[in-house]
């Protein structure tokens, strides 16, 4: 009979059981898509500020803080809590609307710059909204993982 990785859902994984099971194997994709966001939204002029802002915020606070949640989850800090895996859902729960929000924000922006602007910024744009909603449907993903991993506990 062959070892099996998975862990029940109604616990937490530590060490590199994050690598392995549902939801937690979603924080390097999330980081990925995430950063790949700040990186292309970054390597252009922020011109709109106030939209591009935004996004910038979003992508960077998303990546860092999914950065801590997978060192706190493969740490073991969250010591098989309940209340860890309540916040596990609220965290990829509002950073899923946060992601939502500016990759509309940047859909509308990439809209506004197709018709007189530099064509490369609108090509850097576009990836960067396929990311960012990429990014959204992944922690929206871990999030709805979360609450049913939450709903067992």
């Amino acid at each position: 009979m062959a070892a099996t990785t998975a862990q029940p859902m109604g616990s937490l994984p530590s060490g590199l059981g994050i690598c392995t099971t549902a939801p937690d194997i979603f924080y390097i994709p999330e980081l990925v898509f995430g950063g790949l966001v700040w990186i292309l939204v970054a390597s252009t002029h922020v011109d709109p500020p106030n939209p591009l802002g935004w996004v910038m915020f979003v992508s960077v606070f998303c990546f860092v803080m999914t950065f801590l949640w997978m060192i706190i989850f493969a740490a073991g800090g969250h010591k098989n809590s309940s209340h860890w895996a309540a916040a596990d859902f609220a965290y990829h729960g509002l950073a899923a609307l946060f992601f939502l929000s500016a990759g509309v924000d940047l859909a509308i922006i990439t809209l506004e710059k197709k018709d007189g602007g530099d064509l490369k910024i609108y090509r850097t744009y576009i990836s960067a909204v396929v990311f960012a909603f990429v990014a959204t449907l992944l922690y929206f993903i871990h999030a709805i993982l979360s609450a049913i991993r939450w709903k067992y506990f």
